[in-house]
């Protein structure tokens, strides 16, 4: 409750300090450590509440920039018109809304860009299309064993939003993944059980196979397709470790 009464009270006043003239701001000087201290604090209040300004708008949230000035000016003067417990239960409530809708607006994106990238890599030579609508494409093809459902496996494996941000690599972290098949995402269950261990390929994951509508901590927006390379190193003798 505290964090989001401090969004949006910093948010006030980096508002209000940006009313300041232009001519006030020509003259700032950075000459003493006083003046670093005080431009670096400021600094990081503005990066803060670009943050979370930005998922209002991401939400098409507008608020009326001039009532917020108006509310922390008075409410430093003491001369605030509501109580601390109504204004955080107004700011839980509007939080609330913003994340309901940037989930809206975000996702719905999401789907759509999926969908259109689904229609598109559908059409591209050597990929396949599994009943449950599951892309593939064997980029390298394995001599080893393949999985069931129930195995361990070790995998190296990128992972990349259909745009191409990366939200997960054990390439990056130096080392592959080991994990048992089926407490994984649906798409991966089905996909990794088709390759044989040496195999490297490429899966096209739609969202209903993979996180669904779920926010997964910001890194993958809601409805999201996802997109993976993967080798399968090997199945892991269960009994060995």
């Amino acid at each position: 409750m505290k964090t989001l009464h401090k969004v949006f009270a910093v948010s006030a006043l980096t508002l209000a300090l940006s009313a300041c003239g232009e001519s006030q701001q020509a003259t700032v000087e950075l000459e003493t450590e006083e003046q670093r201290q005080a431009y670096a604090l400021g600094a990081s209040i503005g990066l803060y509440v670009e943050e979370n300004l930005s998922q209002q708008q991401e939400a098409e949230i507008e608020l009326d920039k001039d009532l917020v000035i108006t509310a922390f000016n008075e409410s430093v003067r003491g001369e605030g018109r509501m109580d601390q417990e109504t204004a955080e239960e107004i700011v839980i409530e509007l939080q609330q809304q913003v994340m309901r809708q940037r989930q809206e607006v975000v996702g719905g994106r999401a789907l759509r860009e999926g969908q259109e990238y689904l229609e598109e890599n559908a059409q591209r030579e050597g990929v396949e299309v599994t009943e449950s609508g599951l892309q593939y494409e064997v980029v390298r093809e394995g001599e080893g064993e393949r999985p069931a459902a129930e195995d361990v496996v070790e995998v190296h494996y990128e992972g990349t939003l259909v745009n191409g941000d990366v939200f997960d690599s054990s390439y990056e972290r130096g080392e592959p993944a080991v994990f048992p098949l089926n407490r994984v995402i649906p798409g991966w269950t089905e996909g990794v059980q088709l390759m044989r261990e040496g195999a490297h390929y490429r899966f096209v994951i739609p969202a209903e196979l993979a996180y669904g509508d779920r926010d997964v901590g910001g890194a993958i927006p809601p409805n999201s397709t996802l997109i993976f390379e993967v080798e399968l190193v090997s199945i892991v003798d269960q009994d060995e470790q």
